[in-house]
Parts: C-alpha cells; sequence; structure tokens
C-alpha cells in the first residue's frame, strides 16, 4: 500500500452497467468512490457504462440511481456512455491513424479453435496478431465472403507499471497479454476503449475499482498514452464475497439494494458496514455519512477478500436504530401511521428494535387493544389490587412491584414475568419502567383481569 493520495480539486467516478440491480459489492465501490471524493473536496461522477445494448436497460438506470440517492451518495455529474458514441469514434479514428488499431476476421468459432490449441500446447491463450499479416486484398477477399471487421487495439510490447494504492507496485508486460477487442463486427464497443476515453475527458484522477480490472488497468494505461491522454492513478479493492465466500452477481441473485431496502435496513447500516469491510478498522454504526468521510484513508484497505454476512448487517442495523435521536424518525414513525409515537415512545422502545417497523409492534401494546397472557390468575389480580392511582411516570413500576412482592412474598422472574405476560402479551420486550406509564393505568387494570384492552 502507498500513501494517502493529495486529489484536492481531482475527480473519481463510479461506473455500473445497467443491466441488473445493484448488489452490496457494487454498493461498496460507490461508497469508496464517494468517501474518497469528499474526504478530499473532490467531484463523484456517476457514468453509466451502457454500451451493451442487447443487456442494458432504463429500468436498471433508474434503479441505480435510486439505490444511490438511498444511501445517500449524492453525484456531482452524471454522464452515460450511450450519449458519448461520437467521442469513441474520433478517438478510433486517431487510433487508427496511429497503427494501434488493426482490422480482424476471425469468426468466434476460430478464435475459440486457436486458444484451445494454445492452452493444449502450455501456452498463455494470446491473440496471436495473425491479422497484421493481412494485406489489402486478403482483406478484401474475407469481406468478400461476408466477413464483418472486428478491431483490435495493437499493444507495445514493453512494461506497463504503475503503484497502485491499495496493491502497491504493479507490473504487466505487453507481450503477455492479448491484443483486445475494442469494437465488435456489428461496431459497438466493449468496455475498455470507451473507459478510457471517458476517464480522460471527464478528467479523472483516480480510478478506484475491483481487482477484476487489473489487467484492463495495464491495457488502458497503453490506451490512455496512445491518446496523449494523462494516465489517473489507480486503486484497486479485493472484491466482496457472500457469507460462504462465493463471489457476488447481480444477475445470480445476490443480495441486492432493492431487498435490504424491503428487509427494513438503513442506509447508514450498509454504509457503516461497507466503509470498514476490507479495513483493520471495527465495523461502528455511523448516524451520517460525514462522520465516515472524516475517518476514510484508501490505503486502509487490505489485500484479504472481504466477506458480506447479512446477520452482521442486521445486527449493525439494530445498533444503529438503538442510538438514533427522535429527529431523525419522527417523519418516518408518522408515516407507518404510528399516531402516539412521540419521542417519550421512541425512548422506551428503540432499545428493542431491529428494524425501524418494528416499532409498530410496541405501538400497539401501548395504545391498541392487547389479549393478555395470564398464566397465573390469582397473582395477577392480586398485582392489580395495589396499581399506584395516577399519575404514572418511570417511577411507577418499581414502586408497583415494590407493593406486588410484599403482598405475595415472590420476587425475581417469578414476580416479573408473569406481569410482562399480562400487560404486553410478551415475555420480553423494552422495560415495563418505560413502557408502563404509555400503557396506562385504565389498559393495565384490565389487562391484570384477563380483558383484552
Amino acid at each position: 500500500m502507498t500513501a494517502e493520495p493529495n486529489m484536492k480539486g481531482g475527480a473519481v467516478r463510479f461506473a455500473p452497467s445497467p443491466t441488473g440491480l445493484m448488489h452490496v459489492g457494487n454498493a461498496r465501490l460507490a461508497l469508496v468512490n464517494w468517501l474518497f471524493a469528499r474526504a478530499h473536496a473532490g467531484t463523484f461522477v456517476l457514468r453509466l457504462d451502457d454500451t451493451d445494448r442487447e443487456r442494458s436497460r432504463a429500468e436498471f438506470a433508474q434503479a441505480i440511481e435510486q439505490d444511490l440517492r438511498w444511501l445517500g451518495l449524492a453525484w456531482d455529474r452524471y454522464e452515460s456512455q450511450s450519449a458519448r458514441l461520437s467521442s469513441y469514434d474520433e478517438a478510433c479514428a486517431r487510433l487508427r491513424a496511429a497503427g494501434r488499431l488493426y482490422a480482424c476476421y476471425e469468426t468466434g468459432e476460430e478464435l475459440d479453435y486457436m486458444r484451445r490449441r494454445q492452452i493444449k500446447a502450455g501456452k498463455p491463450p494470446i491473440y496471436d496478431r495473425a491479422a497484421l499479416k493481412l494485406d489489402e486484398s486478403d482483406r478484401q477477399r474475407l469481406e468478400s465472403e461476408g466477413r464483418k471487421a472486428h478491431w483490435r487495439f495493437r499493444l507495445e510490447h514493453k512494461s506497463i507499471r504503475w503503484d497502485d494504492l491499495v496493491r502497491g507496485p504493479q507490473e504487466f508486460r505487453g507481450e503477455n497479454l492479448s491484443d483486445p477487442v475494442v469494437v465488435r463486427a456489428d461496431g459497438t464497443y466493449l468496455y475498455m476503449l470507451p473507459s478510457a476515453v471517458d476517464d480522460a475527458d471527464m478528467a479523472i484522477t483516480h480510478v478506484i475499482r475491483g481487482e477484476d480490472h487489473v489487467t484492463n488497468t495495464a491495457i488502458q494505461i497503453q490506451m490512455l498514452d496512445a491518446l496523449g491522454a494523462p494516465v489517473p492513478a489507480f486503486a484497486h479493492l479485493p472484491l466482496m464475497t457472500d457469507a460462504s465466500g462465493a463471489k457476488l452477481s447481480k444477475r445470480l441473485g445476490s443480495v441486492t439494494l432493492e431487498s435490504l431496502r424491503k428487509d427494513g435496513i438503513e442506509p447508514m447500516a450498509i454504509n457503516s458496514l461497507l466503509a470498514r469491510l476490507g479495513t483493520s478498522e471495527a465495523v461502528e454504526p455511523h448516524l451520517d455519512l460525514d462522520a465516515l468521510v472524516a475517518t476514510f484513508d484508501i490505503t486502509r484497505f487490505g489485500r484479504a477478500q472481504p466477506r458480506f454476512d447479512p446477520a452482521e448487517l442486521k445486527a449493525l442495523n439494530a445498533k444503529l436504530l438503538h442510538m438514533m435521536p427522535y429527529a431523525m424518525v419522527a417523519e418516518r414513525l408518522t408515516a407507518l401511521g404510528l399516531g402516539h409515537a412521540d419521542a417519550r415512545f421512541w425512548d422506551a422502545v428503540r432499545r428493542n428494535l431491529e428494524r425501524l417497523e418494528d416499532a409498530g409492534v410496541w405501538h400497539g401494546v401501548c395504545y391498541a387493544v392487547v389479549t393478555p397472557a395470564i398464566e397465573e390468575t390469582e397473582f395477577v389480580r392480586e398485582a392489580a389490587k395495589v396499581l399506584p392511582p395516577d399519575p404514572w411516570s418511570e417511577t411507577t413500576y418499581g414502586t408497583w412491584t415494590e407493593a406486588v412482592g410484599e403482598r405475595t412474598g415472590r420476587k425475581g422472574k417469578a414476580l416479573f414475568l408473569p406481569l410482562r405476560l399480562a400487560l404486553t402479551g410478551r415475555s420480553h420486550g423494552p422495560e415495563l419502567k418505560t413502557l408502563l406509564p404509555l400503557i396506562g393505568r385504565k389498559r393495565a387494570f384490565a389487562r391484570l383481569h384477563g380483558e383484552a384492552a
């Protein structure tokens, strides 16, 4: 790892393909880029890599925007590759003129056969550059047969080096890499060239992405050099896996942001977890993104693959709710239809919530009809006889249970559990000293007598 870079005034980009719903691995890259930009007073660019006409969908693009807004990751600039095709055409023309793009005519079957032969011979499956040997008459003959050219970028056979902000010094040899196809036979662009052109045109200073792009980086450095464009700094994060160690994929049903939202997970629980996964720092809940920005350092990410554990996220979600002040949830409680959910109610129940929606359960216990669970009729009726008069406060429960203990000789669980079951219908929950004043004397008296109230 290298020292934390200075990128004040620079730019990063999050460049998803709108071919599926965002999963937590995508969200982690978006978050790290956003935090990096904010920590260095830079620009965060949302760029849709949507040149894949067959798989890109408008509904997925909209879902990406919705997910980022939900996480609080506002972008400073929005771009889509489908609106920038003329820029790629111009770059291709320049590279052809410089002799860095060349036409190829092999079919997919022929390329596959060549790769299998190379592997069988113990050689790396690298394109053999046979198309560079074609002259004009060869090309005319192939085109007369109905073949259409696809175009490859010709790599220079020399060392390619960069100092990765996560992986440290990296080096590739051009001769060990296959010249990549950049334009398909139908004239559409593959990922490699548009990405490099966009990074140059948008003045991207730092590219932060998954380690599956390390080889692509070596190729794109040569593309940028060939275009006379500056080369950004690079940081390649280890890919996150699921709890079992399996690869995450938006097309294989991995945990999506949409599913987490529907499950009642708080966006800051996700941000708090993903900002620390892959570092040696402890995962703790944070109430807002500013707290994560203040402590962000890209060099703290290591090389080990982090695992996403839904159970860890759920536990973190509960911790976050437990520390949330009423002002942060007031409007949301009202939106849930919890008309009596004031600050007193929130302080009484928040430490027993796993999801905000769970507040509805305790709202019902306090203000709706509850069927009591009476296991010891005589005992709870004796307890009802010494219920203190109104007004009630948080000291009422202690005063009451002390009187019940003196009257019945009970203490501990034998005293408290039957009262909880009668008053709430449940064997566990928030402290009764906070719930009892919300339930009120009238309901409590009725429930202690076995009445639904």
